[in-house]
């Protein structure tokens, strides 16, 4: 154990004891328990066995490791100082051995694993093709679950351990605990409209002319929010005045399509359209706007050899899109 996370009055060679056999998983077990419930017999009945029990596994582990883990008192069992050091690690630990245990499951030969990832659905329509045909042609027998929403949902999926990864946007700090940020590429803005929209003849793009349409925008608290918000006071506060928030790619598409909607869009959703002449760039100012896009891990959880396939093709895609935001200079 690290010696930062001194645990008092246990001794060096006591703390040793981890690598000698004598902490046995029943002892994390019950420990977990009894700091999950705050008492004994709720421990044990969630554990299936008799209080008695609980109470010497948890006596034997504070006589291993020297210290007291909790006080007892009317109001149940409460972890020491101690005991409150012990318990992220002592979950680490059960984590890592469940996870093996998983992995083992996993990967035999009639069930060769899955893998899943949560993605900004923004992202998810130019950065996931190339990924997932790169990822299927090395890992074959793998299974992939993808989920997409907001950056927030994206995050707290992660910090439950619902996913093993995101692909989104940095968040502030002290949303960013325990897990870690490496940037993809960045996402350039743009702003579209069907291609015969009567905007697209227009030489000068006016707050008047854009007050005549809807505009699609994502909800408060994304990079394409902000920037479309100073965009749109730059050409005075009348043109905000019919707004359609949507975290929809799909839903957003139509109403550019088949309405009159202008969609403040990451570029990479529709370079496809554009290319098409479906939809048309309208010439909006969008200096700095480009949004930061990247790769989001906890740092304290095990990878599988499936798992670092998917991140190096997710990483491939991003150099791709990277590549693809320079050329557009």
């Amino acid at each position: 154990m690290d010696n930062e996370y001194s645990l008092g009055a246990a001794s060096a060679a006591e703390l040793g004891s981890l690598t000698s056999g004598r902490i046995k998983f029943r002892h994390l077990q019950c420990f977990l328990a009894v700091t999950q419930f705050g008492s004994v017999q709720r421990a044990a009945d969630s554990l299936s066995i008799t209080q008695p029990a609980v109470s010497k596994t948890i006596a034997e582990l504070e006589s291993i490791l020297g210290v007291r883990l909790f006080e007892r008192g009317r109001r149940g069992a409460e972890p020491t100082r101690e005991g409150r050091l012990f318990a992220p690690h002592a979950a680490a630990c059960v984590g890592a051995l469940r996870e093996g245990v998983d992995e083992l499951s996993r990967h035999g030969v009639e069930h060769p694993g899955t893998v899943s990832l949560s993605v900004l659905p923004t992202v998810a329509p130019a950065l996931l093709p190339p990924t997932l045909a790169a990822f299927r042609a090395q890992w074959p027998g793998v299974s992939v679950k993808v989920w997409t929403g907001s950056n927030g949902q994206l995050l707290e999926r992660l910090k439950s351990a619902d996913t093993d990864l995101v692909v989104g946007r940095l968040s502030e700090p002290e949303g960013m605990v325990g897990m870690t940020f490496e940037q993809l590429y960045r996402e350039p803005l743009t702003v579209v409209v069907r291609n015969d929209h009567p905007l697209v003849h227009e030489s000068n793009v006016t707050a008047s002319l854009l007050a005549r349409f809807p505009i699609v925008v994502p909800p408060f608290g994304t990079l394409i929010r902000q920037s479309a918000e100073s965009v749109l006071t730059a050409f005075g506060a009348q043109a905000s005045s019919s707004l359609i928030e949507t975290l929809s790619v799909s839903l957003g598409r139509a109403l550019a399509l088949h309405n009159d909607a202008v969609w403040f869009v990451p570029s990479s959703v529709v370079e496809h359209d554009v290319a098409l002449k479906l939809l048309a760039r309208l010439p909006m100012p969008f200096a700095g706007a480009d949004e930061p896009i990247g790769l989001i891990l906890r740092h304290d959880r095990a990878r599988s050899p499936a798992l670092d396939g998917l991140i190096d093709a997710i990483r491939d895609a991003g150099r791709e899109r990277e590549a693809v935001r320079i050329g557009m200079k």
